[in-house]
């Protein structure tokens, strides 16, 4: 394991040095080296090297990546498709947009190792619509990759062909889901599939297909550059590597940090090289430990460390790195109801318990943020979350796929930690934190 005196970035290490985002700097710095390894490998000898190394995704998930791959069948006629999920849409998370405009050839590297190994011929990175200058360093990347080689008709001398394709999408949450994602692809409505079938045997225009986050596929030039044995050491028993995380909310230094997967929330929050604390006077109230679809922490669960493994004993998630604090002058009703307005607005309306379930609960929060709230109200709230997905455990929802999950486990956090400032509303009749910070909504809202 690697300890914070003798942490070494990957994903950021590039990030604020001039031209990083060139592919003269990135072949100074080894870029394609790992590359030229890999396609003196066998394909199967890459993918088992990425299973060696405990790369899991960072998207949200945070499913293995060596064996997301393994399901991709050998014997199918079909066409090999990889989609890169850059539809960062996840609030409280900002990270990939980053990797897109200071590192793209990492990612473009990771992406010409994960189509070979994979058998694919042609990408498609999938990024959101309003990434206006991460797109634009993107597609200059991809237009140098062409020049030198790497993308086109051979793949750096090797006969092997490899296009690669940016696509913009429409600012829709919902196509940050993978299915959705697809779909989009194609031109239809982002509407999300219902599995099985899988994208690995049905995905992209009927064929098999590999869906990874930037930052994932940003990681996997590292892991052959010094062997899944090491990278997999960095991490912990189950997580490999290092991760990037989004600090974000009452803190004194905002930003994305790049963390050793041991280091807590409260490490995170108040060390010196991270936030460096709350500003004076302020204390912590609650955490959102992995965008604002992840279960609500109290102040008391802080020392967990920012791992998949060790959130998930929380009932919370790492989920897409996006941590969100909230200090003692924060109403948790008005902090729900912002959360739950997001998803309500979002769902793409498919299924019942998500198109009708998110804004009766932005109703319900509504009118207990108002003053206008009954006790039977936090019942019926706790009652319509559930019927969108129970909790815990977590991952048991009523829908086509996570939204609903996304939008049910923000509310039943909430009241599981602070309903005494749910009653404190309704018996006061009024907000106890004084205004809302932002204009009126809509009459639904």
């Amino acid at each position: 394991m690697t300890t914070a005196s003798a942490f070494e970035p990957l994903i950021s290490s590039a990030w604020g040095q001039p031209q990083s985002w060139t592919m003269e700097h990135y072949r100074k710095r080894g870029g394609y080296e790992s590359l030229k390894k890999v396609l003196e490998m066998a394909p199967a000898a890459i993918i088992d090297e990425v299973k060696k190394s405990n790369l899991r995704g960072r998207g949200g998930a945070g499913f293995p990546t060596g064996l997301k791959w393994s399901f991709v069948p050998k014997d199918n006629p079909k066409p090999k498709y990889l989609a890169v999920n850059a539809d960062e849409s996840e609030p409280g998370t900002f990270k990939d947009r980053y990797v897109l405009s200071l590192d793209p050839h990492m990612l473009l590297e990771g992406i010409a190792i994960a189509a070979y190994a994979l058998g694919v011929h042609t990408c498609y990175i999938y990024m959101r619509g309003e990434f206006k200058h991460p797109a634009q360093r993107t597609q200059a990347a991809i237009d140098e990759a062409y020049q030198a080689g790497i993308f086109g008709k051979t793949l750096l001398g090797k006969d092997y062909e490899l296009n690669c394709y940016l696509v913009r999408g429409a600012g829709a949450y919902i196509c940050g889901e993978e299915t959705a994602l697809l779909e989009s692809l194609e031109g239809k409505k982002g509407w999300p599939r219902l599995k099985p079938p899988f994208p690995a045997v049905v995905g992209l225009f009927g064929s098999p297909t590999v869906i990874n986050n930037v930052e994932t596929l940003a990681n996997v030039p590292h892991i052959f550059a010094r062997g899944a044995d090491w990278y997999s050491k960095l991490g912990t028993e189950k997580s490999g590597g290092t991760r990037l995380v989004c600090l974000s909310g009452t803190v004194n230094k905002p930003g994305v940090y790049e963390i050793p997967l041991q280091t807590t929330v409260s490490e995170l929050i108040f060390g010196d090289k991270y936030g460096q604390g709350l500003p004076a006077g302020r204390s912590v109230k609650a955490v959102i430990p992995g965008g604002s679809s992840a279960p609500v922490l109290s102040p008391n669960e802080l020392d967990v460390a920012l791992e998949f493994e060790a959130l998930r004993m929380k009932q919370t998630m790492a989920g897409s790195g996006g941590v969100i604090v909230m200090d003692d002058t924060s109403c948790m009703v008005r902090c729900l109801w912002r959360v739950a307005r997001f998803y309500a607005e979002e769902s793409c309306g498919q299924c019942t318990p998500c198109r009708e379930g998110t804004p009766w609960q932005t109703r319900l929060l509504r009118k207990i943020e108002e003053g206008r709230g009954e006790m039977a109200d936090i019942e019926m709230l706790s009652h319509v979350a559930s019927s969108i997905a129970p909790y815990p455990p977590m991952g048991l929802g009523n829908t086509i796929c996570a939204l609903g999950d996304a939008a049910a486990l923000p509310t039943h956090s909430f009241l599981m930690r602070f309903r005494a400032e749910f009653e404190a509303h309704i018996h006061e009749k009024r907000c106890p934190f004084g205004d809302k910070p932002w204009g009126a909504f809509g009459d639904w809202s």
